[in-house]
């Protein structure tokens, strides 16, 4: 029985094209559902953490307080960490694109972006030091830097090939939408 009213990609399926009141531009938004890789491995670490937790009122109970306070700290750790990996992938606004990493982000404003295109290309799997051959989403910047915003082998695509592919789409419709127009060469008339 589908409920489409509890998917994060209901607009997507809409029939007709027209923004929704909601659809404000200006906010940052990922344009795709976090996968199950990612979602699965901070679930994991928040179980984790819940142990943590009971083991630092477990050491509270028993009186070391300077104990408690760095196995606190140490959960404290472990939730921050997970609610970041659920941040982590592009965000897309009217402002730009960002790539949110784990330790660090990169913006870049539409006026900066020079192409979006999708490339085969070898990729790292699930973020490891191992590559397998797939297809990158890369930014180029008007300098010419290339950054990778997604691919298909990373911890929201991963055997989601159908995902990817609209989330490459959807980055590259804003882009077309909001990104810098090449300047057409008019010709001279006499």
């Amino acid at each position: 029985m589908p409920l489409p009213f509890l998917t994060a990609d209901r607009a997507f399926d809409a029939s007709d094209d027209v923004a929704l009141p909601f659809d404000d531009h200006d906010q940052w938004r990922r344009p795709y559902r976090p996968g199950s890789w990612r979602v699965g491995a901070a679930a994991l670490a928040l179980l984790f953490a819940s142990f943590v937790l009971l083991a630092a009122v477990i050491i509270a109970a028993a009186g070391a307080a300077p104990g408690a306070v760095v196995t606190f700290g140490l959960a404290a750790l472990i939730i921050a960490s997970a609610l970041r990996m659920l941040r982590v992938g592009v965000w897309v606004s009217r402002h730009g694109v960002r790539r949110v990493g784990f330790l660090a982000n990169t913006t870049v404003a539409w006026g900066q972006v020079a192409e979006v295109r999708t490339a085969q290309q070898p990729v790292r799997w699930l973020g490891l030091p191992r590559t397998v051959q797939g297809q990158a989403l890369i930014l180029v910047r008007q300098g010419g830097e290339q950054i990778t915003l997604l691919t298909d082998h990373n911890a929201d695509f991963l055997s989601r090939v159908e995902a990817f592919d609209r989330a490459a789409d959807t980055v590259e419709a804003w882009t077309a939408e909001y990104g810098v127009v090449p300047p057409v060469a008019v010709a001279a008339t006499r």
